[in-house]
């Protein structure tokens, strides 16, 4: 057994080499030219973000799988070779909230300064504001958990009387207490005045994850309920309303030569408002205009990448248009695996949470049989799902951001992705991924029982003074449900419609 344990301490560091090793692939394959061979401090931002990441995202398998590690040893010492993951816990979402709340709005701020401005003065803006941010934070943490920075557990006072002792054992449901005639134990017949309320003080690193949480669990509840109808929903509507066939020449004549007046206009507005900048005119009109040419820019690429796809051209134009014949097949199958997995998750959260006893454990028993497969089935399955939730979170973000425009677009695209938007998107993973951890170990509390997760995100939060309520209700998880539900009658409304590109420029300036 001590060697199993030695072995999954192994496994542990060569995947968090994997994960560095493919977090510098994300970044390489998706940056933009205009960032090659500069921006290194944002760049080591964005990798060491993404592995905290994937990272936590990956320690809850992890902490089951430790869990099992000594649960047969045969020796005391045993145990002793396993992770201590309550502190790896604490230790990766302390870093993940100080990547979110400030060395990423620094690199932000930083990246996205006036390049004309010399090294120096960037550096300073942006150490300004993160500071300025920094001792906001300091204050309101101080003060939260100076005043109810406390966990309320609700305990009962239990006495019994003394009885002989038996020469025989009969138990039953009739009769779980000893003695002949005892039909209930005390526990069962104590009062209600015997209950109380114990309180104890959460730790700091504790209280900063579980507000931590909290601020996650509101953009989860949004971006994941939204985005775990829509990214199956959306692959599978993409693939219906797919170009049929190759449009004339004269139609693809026609709408380029839109999409040129279209983008000439933009790049007006685009010189115009960075004229505005040099004059320092940085108004609240200044930089609502910059968000309209942000959106119209990306609408304007993605109505270039259709009318591409609808008249291929090249000597390879019959390979390329059977290429994405192809393409649209496999999002139509992934949309249908996708669409399953989706299904299961809203199932299991209605029967296994939302139901008060819970009607079964649904997933739970399904990961636990197939770890009696194979050892490490269960824990792939487990890893999987959990992995499949912060997918729908992103899916949810970018579709919110594209539809509503109540946030900052940053879009991330292959071989055309700015550090800036990198960064944005690294801080809304990090910022969901606690929230993702927290509602897993609460979802599959049964398969994820007993491990150092459960006592942090399980009992230390749902117990947390002023918060505890918000999980009592199960307001997030209904908020889930019911947003997921509005998200499938949207797709049922307006997903089929064919999308064709615009070739209008929509500025209003």
């Amino acid at each position: 057994m001590g060697d199993f344990n030695l072995a999954l301490v192994i496994v542990a560091i060569v995947v968090c080499v994997l994960v560095f090793i493919s977090s510098i692939y994300l970044l390489v394959n998706y940056q933009h030219p205009d960032d090659a061979n500069q921006a290194y401090f944002p760049k080591f931002v964005v990798v060491f973000g993404l592995s905290i990441a994937m990272i936590s995202i990956l320690m809850l398998p992890a902490d089951v799988a430790n869990r099992h590690a000594c649960r047969h040893s045969i020796y005391n010492g045993a145990c002793n070779l396993t992770l201590p993951m309550k502190e790896l816990w604490l230790a990766v979402y302390i870093v993940d909230a100080v990547l979110v709340f400030f060395i990423i709005p620094f690199a932000m701020f930083f990246y996205e300064g006036d390049q004309d401005k010399a090294l120096g003065k960037r550096i300073k803006s942006a150490l300004i504001w993160v500071v300025t941010t920094a001792v906001v934070c300091a204050l309101v943490l101080g003060i939260l958990y100076g005043v109810i920075g406390k966990v309320d557990f609700s305990v009962r006072h239990l006495s019994s009387a003394t009885t002989t002792f038996p020469t025989s054992w009969q138990f039953s449901n009739n009769q779980p207490c000893i003695g002949n005639t005892a039909r209930q134990c005390s526990a069962y017949t104590a009062n209600a005045a015997s209950e109380k309320t114990w309180s104890m003080r959460t730790t700091f690193p504790e209280y900063v994850v579980a507000l931590a949480t909290i601020v996650g669990s509101v953009l989860f509840t949004i971006f994941g309920g939204v985005g775990i109808a829509c990214l199956p929903l959306g692959l599978i509507t993409a693939f219906i309303r797919r170009p049929k066939a190759v449009i004339t020449r004269s139609q693809y004549i026609k709408e380029a030569t839109e999409l040129g007046k279209k983008a000439r206009d933009l790049k007006k507005a685009a010189d115009a408002l960075h004229q505005e900048e040099r004059s320092g005119a940085k108004g609240r009109k200044w930089r609502k205009n910059v968000k309209a040419v942000e959106k119209e820019l990306l609408q304007l690429e993605e109505d270039v990448n259709l009318l591409e796809e609808m008249y291929p051209q090249g000597e390879q134009a019959e390979t390329a248009w059977a290429f994405t014949v192809l393409g649209y097949l496999a999002k139509f199958i992934l949309g249908i695996l996708g669409l399953i997995v989706s299904v299961a998750w809203i199932a299991h959260i209605i029967i296994y949470l939302l139901v008060d006893p819970p009607l079964s454990p649904f997933l739970n028993e399904v990961f636990i049989k197939l770890d009696d497969v194979w050892g490490l089935l269960g824990t792939a399955a487990f890893a999987f799902f959990c992995f499949y939730l912060l997918l729908s979170v992103i899916a949810g973000a970018m579709m919110l951001g594209l539809k509503l425009v109540f946030i900052t677009i940053h879009p991330m695209k292959w071989g055309a992705t700015l550090m800036n938007s990198f960064l944005f998107n690294v801080g809304l993973i990090l910022l969901c991924s606690i929230s993702v951890i927290q509602f897993c170990a609460t979802a599959f509390g049964y398969y994820a029982q007993a491990t150092a997760a459960q006592e942090i995100f399980g009992h230390t939060l749902q117990s947390l003074r002023g918060i505890k309520y918000l999980y009592k209700y199960n307001v997030f998880q209904i908020g889930f449900v019911v947003l997921a539900g509005l998200t499938f009658l949207y797709y049922i409304a307006f997903g089929w419609r064919r999308k064709k590109p615009s070739g209008r420029f929509q500025l209003s300036t």
